[in-house]
Parts: C-alpha cells; sequence; structure tokens
C-alpha cells in the first residue's frame, strides 16, 4: 500500500525516478545536492517505491521528544556532530551485523552552502567494504534517481573525481546552496 501511495504522489507533483538499484544487498546511498527541507520527504517516497528499507544518520537535535520514535522508526541514526564518537565503527558493525543494509548520507552534511563534502560516507564504504552508490535529485529536471555505483579504490582523490563528474549539471532545489564535489584536504 505504501509503495502504491509513493508512486501516485510523486506520479502527481511531476517527479519522474531513474533508478537502476545495485546487485548487492548492503551499500552506502549518498544523496546529493542536499539544498531544502523538500529533499527528505522527496526521498522517502522515491525509497518507499521501491520498498527499500534504507537508514539514515541525522543530527541528534532533530530527534527529540516523540520524534526519536518516528525517525528511528523510519531508519534514522541520531549523530552527535559535536564529538568524536567512533562514529565510523559504529556503523562498520552495523553493516556487518546486518544481511542487508542500506545507509542513506547526505556527504554535504547541511542544507547551506559549504567548500567541501565531509568524508564519512567514503570511509565507512570503505571500512564496511561495500559500494557506494549515488543517488541525486535534480529539481529542474524533476527527476531522483541512483544509477552508478562506486566501489572504494582506496584513492579518495581518485574516487572523488568520478563522484565529482556525475553530480556535474545536477541542480537542487535552491543551486546556490551548492558547494562543490570535493572534500576537505587534511592538513599536514
Amino acid at each position: 500500500m505504501l509503495k502504491s501511495f509513493a508512486k501516485t504522489m510523486l506520479k502527481l507533483i511531476g517527479w519522474k525516478l531513474d533508478i537502476v538499484l545495485p546487485k548487492e544487498k548492503k551499500f552506502v546511498l549518498i544523496g546529493a545536492p542536499h539544498t531544502s527541507n523538500w529533499d527528505f520527504p522527496l526521498a522517502l517516497l522515491t525509497f518507499w517505491t521501491l520498498d527499500l528499507k534504507i537508514h539514515w544518520v541525522a543530527k541528534i537535535q532533530m530527534f527529540w521528544g516523540p520524534l526519536y520514535y518516528l525517525f528511528t522508526a523510519l531508519g534514522g541514526i541520531p549523530v552527535d556532530r559535536k564529538s568524536s564518537t567512533g562514529f565510523i565503527d559504529q556503523i562498520t558493525k552495523r553493516f556487518e551485523e546486518s544481511d542487508e543494509m542500506v545507509l542513506t548520507i547526505s556527504p554535504e552534511g547541511t542544507r547551506s552552502r559549504t567548500d567541501h563534502w565531509k568524508s564519512g560516507f567514503y570511509h565507512i564504504a570503505q571500512s564496511a567494504n561495500v559500494p557506494i552508490c549515488m543517488a541525486y535529485i535534480d529539481y529542474s529536471k524533476r527527476t531522483m534517481g541512483f544509477t552508478q555505483v562506486l566501489y572504494p579504490s582506496g584513492d579518495i582523490d581518485a574516487d572523488m573525481e568520478i563522484i565529482a563528474k556525475f553530480y556535474e549539471g545536477i541542480k537542487g532545489k535552491r543551486p546556490q546552496n551548492q558547494g562543490p564535489v570535493l572534500i576537505q584536504k587534511k592538513q599536514t
């Protein structure tokens, strides 16, 4: 019933889907660009059309009161962005303990413009030995999808070039909030 509802809603509001699911049952799904609060409900409708159970991460401040139960039931994993708590190890362990797991992450980490992406998605995929599936939401074409899979090579710079090429020309709801598709270089 949820699948039919989601398909009907997307059709009514004029959105198209372009989806090729990875053959793997475990992967990290990165979603970009993330420039609007509307991205989340549209993404949920997309996942529901596929009967795809997802897990997603969001700042812990969103998980207050009754929203904690709603968001965790929808696959949410609260993250305290102010502390380093071994998050990558925790998520890697979840992958190891699961037969199927799709972790969705917005590498921008915010709806506001940033000068780089957070690299946690890459390190999680590499640590858990799972591929990265690239998802997009293009408001200019009213299309959402995921069509390309990347197996982390260990050369994050080379892999980020592939990821940046995938996202070329894709426009978020607020394109002025889209930053470059690159990760912050470590200071040496």
